[in-house]
């Protein structure tokens, strides 16, 4: 994704649907759109809302709804272009259509609701058997069903080696695809998102460890009179949020059970904060005791990096005024929030509003402890 200054240059907004491979819209259709709205959601699926406005005897009422453009399953991608460079922000599906008739002129509209391509994952429950596969190439397997969407598989090995042993064990799926793969990323304090991009019709299936290492964004400013680049930035400390797990694994054949020690959540959880939350809760991991070594230490290790995140931080921006695009499940930095509250964060969430004229974005932002581990943030 490219990180071309918005500031010299307009948003354009492209838009393309089909059946199969999708194309650019009609001109009646580019030019009926009203809004898009985008959520993107680290672990979870994103989702999109787009609005049209319904002219009475416009091709979107006399011909494309009645033929189908607009049915559930359609395919849709959104791009946002700028000083030619393209950034795709959404490729789903829809599942809804409203239709509002008004008796006032200019007033009635349909809006289609989707989500991402990862709807595709759960729409069939299967039953199927993985002996001899560790839990990253059992992800891998699955993914593979779904190459024909121009779906392109990152999976990263577990950290914990679970190295899968037939005559103990044979692990096997009860439910969707999406249903599966996510429990697994869960029993490894993994993550598992759709990045659309780079190019529409592309898209990237990421299993692994959030991305917490690398180049940051541009920072995110406020309370900086002329240099502040959001328009309000609110910070939360959770003292509750952090637990310590406590899981017991018992020898098959000693029978004798054992604490497991805390895990160092560092290869997960690259800190970010100078001074981490301490955990406030115990809780015990249930079912442990009965399955392997490597599995128990696993999803204590999950239970314990999932829970890390004891602050977060919550905003709005307008893309033009900050200049850049924020773009979720990546860092950036926060400058002129105080010492305890300023410095790298991972960006959970990113909600885009585009309107004709507008640029809009919603975030969220965690982190595990506060006050900066650098005097310094990308500006």
């Amino acid at each position: 994704m490219g990180e071309e200054t918005v500031g010299g240059g307009p948003i354009h907004l492209l838009l393309r649907m089909g059946s199969g491979l999708p194309r650019p819209v009609p001109r009646a259709v580019g030019e009926a759109l009203l809004s898009a709205q985008i959520t993107s959601t680290a672990g979870e699926r994103s989702g999109f809302q787009l609005a049209f406005d319904l002219t009475k005897k416009g091709a979107i009422v006399q011909r494309l709804l009645p033929e189908g453009f607009f049915d559930p399953r359609t395919r849709v991608v959104v791009s946002t272009v700028i000083r030619g460079t393209t950034t795709v922000l959404l490729d789903g599906l829809i599942v809804r259509q409203e239709v509002g008739a008004s008796n006032q002129p200019g007033r009635s509209t349909l809006t289609v609701t989707g989500e991402d391509l990862t709807l595709l994952m759960d729409l069939e429950e299967r039953t199927d058997r993985f002996p001899n596969l560790s839990p990253a190439q059992r992800v891998s397997r699955l993914l593979a069903r779904y190459v024909e969407y121009g779906i392109r598989p990152e999976v990263v090995p577990e950290q914990i080696a679970q190295p899968p042993r037939q005559e103990l064990r044979v692990d096997c799926q009860t439910g969707t695809d999406l249903g599966y793969i996510n429990e697994l990323a869960r029993a490894n304090g993994y993550t598992f998102y759709l990045e659309p991009g780079p190019v529409p019709g592309r898209s990237l299936a990421y299993w692994g460890p959030q991305r917490r290492l690398g180049r940051r964004q541009h920072a995110l400013n406020v309370n900086m009179d002329a240099q502040s680049t959001v328009d309000q930035l609110t910070f939360a400390y959770d003292g509750a949020a952090r637990e310590e797990p406590q899981a017991r694994w018992q020898d098959p054949r000693s029978r004798e059970s054992t604490l497991l020690p805390q895990p160092d959540i560092g290869p997960l959880r690259p800190p970010l904060g100078l001074r981490a939350s301490p955990a406030l809760k115990r809780r015990r991991l249930p079912g442990t005791a009965k399955k392997g070594l490597e599995q128990a230490r696993a999803e204590a290790l999950a239970r314990a990096a999932t829970s890390a995140d004891a602050v977060s931080g919550s905003g709005s921006l307008d893309v033009g005024r900050h200049g850049y695009v924020l773009r979720p499940r990546e860092l950036v930095g926060v400058r002129g929030a105080g010492v305890t509250y300023d410095g790298d964060y991972y960006v959970s969430s990113v909600t885009h509003h585009l309107t004709p004229g507008s640029y809009r974005q919603n975030f969220t932002l965690s982190r595990e402890g506060l006050v900066a581990r650098s005097g310094t943030v990308r500006p």
